[in-house]
């Protein structure tokens, strides 16, 4: 008999929704203008900084039922207007993500590029502050840029943007791993992990299962973990291995994803897709073992500690100074 009311309840949290969006993008409009006019008077030398001060002492007196005008506050404003300014492209991104959120994103990044990348990812993941806060953390802006990945041949050929669904490396410090571990610690750490491994790989992933059973004649195999890939439409088979990537690791794989697509996959899917989750691996030898595979794979590394920052930067300085020659 609820279910009469289904229709209701969702017109209600639909229009609910619409209002929190409205009510955000009308509240980043103020900081917004706000910080354009501290800006401009400050330029003209109308004001000094010390008016700044003034400012949010006045607010705090004469109405104190406004909140959030410290003068901390009112200089984000000042350096959220200063930041994009320049770049009215990114307008729009800015009013559907929360305050908090473009804060840490205005003040956190170095370039309007790494900005830009983390406003199209969060909206587009849906991040909470808290999820921002661990990818600008683990630097994946610079990940995504430097470690482009490395597909096999029949993966090139696709016509989705795979660069920016797999990546060459992922961070695993949330799982607490010792420097010497196995792959059934790694396996064990990511299941009791899930959100936070599904965080690092993408939302997109639904994850399906460990130790997936496959049957192939009389013998039963084993797949470490299986997810299925929304937007892809897919299986996707993670193998994990705890030591340096081998070309004979390639093999298991591909004999997985054989068997997917023949007794798994259904009729309007995709053909499965593996990748092969290494502790390390040498990039030259993973370019000659995938130069001729016909399986959809791709070979990545992880690590179990958050990169240091600012060699990535230096890298990716290296990268573009190279790419301007």
């Amino acid at each position: 008999m609820e279910n009469r009311f289904v229709d209701i309840i969702q017109l209600i949290k639909q229009s609910r929704t619409k209002a929190i969006r409205a009510v955000n993008a009308e509240l980043l409009n103020l900081y917004w203008n706000i910080g354009k006019y501290i800006s401009r008077k400050i330029e003209l030398s109308e004001w000094g900084d010390s008016i700044v001060k003034d400012l949010a002492s006045h607010i705090l007196t004469q109405e104190p039922e406004i909140k959030g005008f410290s003068d901390k506050n009112l200089w984000r404003m000042k350096q959220f207007y200063e930041t994009y300014e320049h770049f009215p492209e990114l307008s729009t991104l800015l009013r559907e993500i929360s305050w908090s959120h473009n804060l840490a994103i205005f003040s956190r990044c170095k370039t309007i590029d790494e900005r830009a990348f983390y406003l199209k990812l969060t909206k587009q993941e849906g991040y909470s502050f808290r999820e921002l806060e661990r990818q600008i953390s683990s630097s994946l802006f610079e990940r995504m840029i430097i470690g482009k990945s490395k597909l096999s041949t029949l993966l090139r050929g696709k016509g989705h943007d795979l660069n920016n669904t797999f990546k060459d490396s992922y961070v695993f410090e949330f799982l607490n791993l010792p420097e010497a571990h196995s792959e059934s610690d790694l396996q064990r750490g990511i299941v009791s992990q899930m959100k936070s491994f599904i965080l690092e790989i993408g939302k997109d992933f639904l994850f399906i299962g460990e130790e997936y059973k496959l049957q192939v004649g009389n013998t039963d195999f084993f797949i470490d973990l299986l997810f299925y890939h929304r937007g892809l439409q897919c299986i996707v088979a993670f193998e994990l291995k705890a030591d340096k990537f081998k070309p004979e690791h390639l093999g298991q794989l591909n004999f997985y994803l054989e068997a997917l697509d023949r007794d798994v996959k259904k009729s309007h899917e995709n053909p499965s897709m593996g990748v092969l989750l290494c502790r390390d691996k040498d990039k030259e030898v993973v370019e000659y073992a995938l130069s001729r595979s016909l399986s959809p794979t791709m070979v990545s590394a992880y690590k179990t500690q958050l990169p240091d920052k600012k060699l990535l930067q230096q890298k990716l300085h290296e990268l573009f100074d190279n790419l301007s020659e």
